[in-house]
């Protein structure tokens, strides 16, 4: 790497980690409760580093108004991007994202999350960190073409795994159930030699157990779609076209 090139990324995270002091300095001044999430959730649980230009902030859907406002008297440039759970403050090249719900509508932000939360410092403040379950439910949920958090979610397990709180993971996506089996099995491919230790026998016995009992029980009258919980584009055609009813099923 050339001189220039190493000096060209020193002086944007010198000026990445300014933003996020700025937007930390501002976040506290609201008095509002909130969680880092996203990279640099990430980068606490599993080490892994990433350069960004945004910071993904979690808060309950009656707190983000009041952090929108405090940035717009800062001279943000702010966005009601979806109102079911996504806002934004922008500044330059780099913004914020505030996130109370996640786009499928099933993880939402409530008071159990803050009890949870981490504590720990980023840009020299103190700050909670999303709880590394929470973390796990939301990503899950991520399997679209363009972006699978598959990868991330293995990470969080394969270094949190002996501390997570499985029997939260499990309430977290008891109706959903599916899609955390799929999970562990992906992560008994990836990491033969670490599962024993990590994933604990009785959840991969519960889950195994209710996949045996599917084949127990009657084909589902209704002829629904719940692709869409996990990727909202590619499987559209299953609504719009082959007839199938989009899955309305939401977790507690």
């Amino acid at each position: 790497m050339s001189n220039t090139t190493t000096e060209n990324i020193k002086e944007q995270r010198e000026e990445a980690y300014a933003f996020y002091k700025e937007a930390l300095d501002t976040l506290n001044a609201t008095n509002t409760r909130f969680m880092l999430g996203g990279a640099f959730a990430m980068f606490k649980y599993t080490g892994i580093y990433r350069d960004t230009k945004d910071l993904d902030v979690f808060c309950k859907a009656s707190e983000y108004p009041k952090i929108l406002k405090c940035f717009a008297e800062k001279g943000y440039r702010i966005e009601l991007t979806d109102v079911r759970w996504l806002a934004k403050a922008f500044k330059g090249d780099y913004f914020i994202d505030i996130i109370f719900d996640t786009v499928n509508n099933i993880c939402t932000v409530d008071d159990s999350w803050y009890e949870h939360a981490t504590e720990g410092e980023f840009a020299g403040a103190n700050v909670k960190f999303l709880p590394a379950e929470e973390l796990i439910w939301c990503k899950i949920y991520v399997q679209n073409r363009e972006r699978f958090d598959g990868a991330d979610v293995n990470h969080i397990i394969l270094k949190q795994g002996k501390n997570l709180n499985w029997e939260r993971i499990l309430y977290r996506l008891d109706q959903h159930w599916h899609l955390l089996l799929a999970q562990l099995i992906i992560f008994q491919f990836v990491y033969p030699a670490d599962y024993h230790d990590i994933i604990p026998k009785w959840l991969f016995d519960e889950l195994m157990r209710r996949a045996n009992e599917q084949y127990d029980l009657p084909p589902a009258v209704e002829k629904v779609s719940r692709g869409p919980v996990i990727d909202q584009t590619q499987y559209s055609i299953d609504i719009k076209e082959w007839n199938y009813k989009v899955s309305t099923i939401k977790t507690v």
